[in-house]
């Protein structure tokens, strides 16, 4: 019998748990989708690409405004275990959100090997307070900015919602009203543990410090996460432990396991304006800034 590595889970057993793209090939499909039409839409639309809201490569965004303004912004953070992908293979997903009065941009970041997950929470946190500083410019309502991602990326928004603004920028008011989570990783124990460690290069401290489940929420903090129901079950067992503990102290928390989707299919159902999540997103993205969010 094969020791445990993690809950009840030997290190291969962990592995299949993390190993997404191997449990569905067709990720590469959606990969290739995801960019053609991302490409088609920053055709389309006019957009500001590559705005620099820090010093390194990584730190650039692309924003598309919404017709009007001042608008709320929805802020996509892409995933890819932090070491893949990139903003210019989620600009579609703005077709979600622009044609409800919502602006939408796309982050990137430095990737793993050369950044550790440390720096990329502390990049994604000064892209927030850059969004909120230079909002007026940008079309932007600084009261009203989201942060949404997806995987790595879900990670990311939570850590960026659970930021002290005054402590780390010395902002009077934070620089996001909400954050919402897709198919999100809450926990870091389990990547320190699993076969991509060598590219991580996690150590407990990075666990304690930059895991959501185990840090404290904000006060009146305002979020929504989402999962497939084909997911494994350590990404479901980690939204539920999330929101259990967040809603513990005191986090307006919604949570949704939505059926027959995996890790990959479920991000195109933000384009469907009948699908509850989208619903929620813009709910919160549009609400007047101190509105309650989502009941626990």
């Amino acid at each position: 019998m094969s020791d445990t590595v993690y809950l009840h889970y030997d290190q291969a057993q962990l592995d299949a748990q993390i190993n997404l793209r191997a449990r569905w090939p067709e990720h590469e499909a959606y990969f290739a989708k995801w960019a053609e039409e991302s490409a088609a839409f920053r055709a389309a639309r006019a957009g500001r690409l590559d705005l620099r809201y820090g010093p390194t490569a990584g730190q650039t965004l692309d924003l598309f405004p919404a017709a009007g303004g001042p608008a709320p912004l929805i802020a996509f953070i892409h995933g890819g275990y932090w070491q893949a992908l990139d903003k210019s293979d989620f600009s579609y997903l703005g077709a979600a959100f622009l044609d409800r009065g919502i602006a939408y941009a796309s982050l990137n970041y430095d990737l793993a090997p050369e950044a550790r997950i440390g720096e990329m929470v502390a990049q994604i946190r000064r892209a927030f307070a850059w969004l909120q500083a230079e909002a007026p410019g940008l079309g932007v309502d600084p009261r009203r900015i989201l942060a949404l991602g997806h995987s790595a990326g879900g990670h990311l928004a939570a850590m960026a919602l659970a930021t002290d603004w005054r402590a780390a920028f010395g902002l009077a008011a934070p620089a996001l009203a909400a954050a919402g989570s897709i198919s999100g990783i809450y926990d870091l124990e389990p990547m320190r543990l699993c076969y991509q460690q060598p590219v991580l290069r996690i150590d407990p401290e990075t666990v304690r410090d930059m895991s959501p489940l185990r840090i404290a929420p904000p006060p009146g903090a305002r979020m929504v996460c989402a999962v497939g129901g084909e997911e494994t079950d350590e990404f479901l067992r980690q939204q539920t432990a999330f929101a259990a503990e967040w809603r513990r102290q005191g986090a307006a928390l919604e949570t949704m396991v939505i059926e027959a989707q995996t890790h990959f299919s479920i991000l195109d159902l933000l384009l469907l304006p009948e699908q509850p999540l989208t619903a929620r997103l813009i709910a919160l993205a549009v609400a007047e800034p101190g509105a309650q969010g989502p009941a626990p």
